[in-house]
């Protein structure tokens, strides 16, 4: 009997020791929500720099072309498209690939999908249109996606409505964004204070943007200065 419980113990620990080595050997990427640096909470109310009172009821957003760069200048790349619900906290964590423990210069990514995957039709997985992410192929998909409510708004149950995309020049609303790491990390923790948004919206003037033209790409640049590491 005694036999059997060590061998019991021995399995537990060394599957216990695996895991604690795979994640070790993993580079991950964990995207937390916050406002004014705490973690945001759907359907809570926040108060903006403008002194609106906001409450957040849906947040979607797309990274693509992710690439780790490193000290060395080697570049680690990934080419996948990921749609981020923060209805779905699953979402809101990827193992990106092997971590190769050099120092990380910095990250680059994408918020939004390229023109080639708009023009595509009607794809899988993180970009099926029922995702509720597409509009058609002549706009493409929405890149990010805010709604919510706000008793600035003068509009049916003062809601808001931010759906930034666009492909077509001039407005493609595709935002480039590389920022600083320089260190050795497992997991790159990545940060968007909604806060940084608000702050530079008038509510009670724009509160609908559902389609590509200089509203979605003023969006589209404020939402670029939304993120940063943590």
């Amino acid at each position: 009997m005694n036999k059997i419980v060590y061998i019991i113990l021995f399995l537990f620990l060394s599957s216990f020791s695996l895991f604690g080595q795979n994640e070790r050997d993993s580079l991950s990427l964990k995207i937390t929500t916050k406002w004014s640096g705490k973690i945001l909470n759907l359907n809570s109310s926040y108060i903006s720099k403008q002194k609106d009172t906001i409450k957040i009821t849906q947040l979607k957003f797309y990274i693509s072309d992710f690439q780790v760069k490193y000290n060395d200048n080697t570049i680690l790349s990934d080419k996948n498209s990921h749609l981020i619900d923060f209805e779905k906290t699953n979402t809101s964590f990827l193992n990106i690939a092997k971590n190769y423990k050099k120092n990380i210069k910095s990250i680059n990514f994408c918020i939004g999908i390229d023109s080639l995957a708009s023009v595509s039709g009607a794809l899988s997985g993180d970009l099926d249109p029922s995702n509720g992410m597409y509009w058609a192929w002549q706009s493409g998909y929405i890149n990010m996606k805010i709604e919510g409510n706000s008793s600035s708004c003068k509009t049916r149950k003062n809601s808001f409505n931010f759906h930034i995309g666009g492909y077509l020049k001039p407005y493609n609303a595709m935002q480039k964004i590389e920022i600083p790491v320089n260190k050795i990390q497992n997991q790159i923790n990545l940060t968007l204070d909604l806060e940084q948004f608000f702050s530079e919206i008038n509510l009670k003037e724009i509160n609908s943007v559902m389609i590509p033209g200089n509203d979605a790409m003023e969006l589209a640049n404020l939402s670029s200065k939304m993120f940063y590491i943590e």
